[in-house]
């Protein structure tokens, strides 16, 4: 739990999930034990999680995020059902779901290379807020096309949810295997987004960013310098964040419920009779 979520409903989740953990003998931790640990379960919002992941890839073990934010698209359940979650994660009664994640690297002018990964996105932000920033990009090593924007999204399918979505990117199931790049405000007739291959590298070179330069955010906490002149690439990680899924409902239901999409039509259509086949008529 972060320290920003001391307050209810956060906390009164928290002291549940505690009481409930340990009437099934289990034993909790904080997040900066260094001893085995077999499960990570995050009461918070969708930036929570993200932070959590950090700490779940890192062990290789899976997470469970329990909503006490926002819209909390990573989570599993909401708090009313926490006696619930944590049984069935005491009883083992979930599966794993590895979500890809994206390494980052930026080599700036001088030759030096910061790296870094992320679960959601890699954004590409200017500082200087009275300026574009001039971008060149490329895919495996082919130029692609270059214009002047206000930024650009590097996302994974997880993040397809998020930042990405918010500048016009489609929404990519979690189970394919895509990188999606969205320009953020783009200056020019070609900034559609673009969805990648697996194995593909993107490539984004920073022309110009002005007189502060720009920088890269990965999933909001980690930051990579990226002045002028440097080159950015991204690509899939090896190592996933794994995610455990205590229902077996699809994505599609997810996003409806999350987004509260309107879905009457839909429900009439399938709950309409079929049609009759038309008859023969003799004369």
């Amino acid at each position: 739990m972060p320290p920003h979520r001391k307050a209810a409903p956060t906390a009164r989740a928290v002291e549940r999930a505690e009481a409930a953990l340990r009437a099934h003998g289990v034993d909790t931790v904080d997040q900066d034990c260094q001893d085995e640990v077999d499960f990570v379960l995050v009461l918070g919002g969708d930036g929570t999680i993200l932070r959590a992941s950090e700490i779940a890839r890192e062990r290789d073990i899976p997470l469970a995020g329990v909503n006490t934010g926002h819209v909390g698209f990573l989570a599993e359940a909401d708090p009313d059902d926490l006696d619930q979650v944590v049984a069935d994660i005491v009883a083992g009664r979930y599966t794993v779901e590895n979500r890809m994640t994206m390494d980052v690297e930026v080599t700036a002018p001088d030759g030096t290379v910061t790296r870094s990964w992320a679960l959601n996105e890699a954004a590409l932000e200017k500082r200087d807020r009275a300026r574009m920033l001039e971008v060149a990009i490329g895919v495996d090593g082919q130029a692609v096309s270059s214009f002047g924007c206000d930024g650009l999204v590097m996302s994974t399918p997880t993040g397809s949810t998020a930042y990405a979505f918010s500048g016009g990117g489609p929404v990519i199931w979690p189970e394919v295997e895509a990188l999606l790049l969205v320009p953020l405000a783009a200056h020019a007739l070609f900034t559609r987004p673009l969805v990648l291959g697996p194995c593909s590298c993107l490539e984004v070179v920073v022309q110009h960013a002005g007189l502060g330069g720009a920088e890269v955010w990965c999933d909001g906490r980690r930051r990579l310098l990226a002045p002028a002149g440097s080159r950015i690439r991204a690509r899939r990680a090896a190592r996933p964040v794994r995610v455990a899924r205590l229902n077996q409902a699809p994505f599609s239901t997810r996003l409806v419920r999350k987004f509260d999409l309107p879905v009457d039509g839909w429900r009439a259509a399938a709950e309409r009779p079929a049609p009759r086949a038309p008859q023969e008529v003799k004369p």
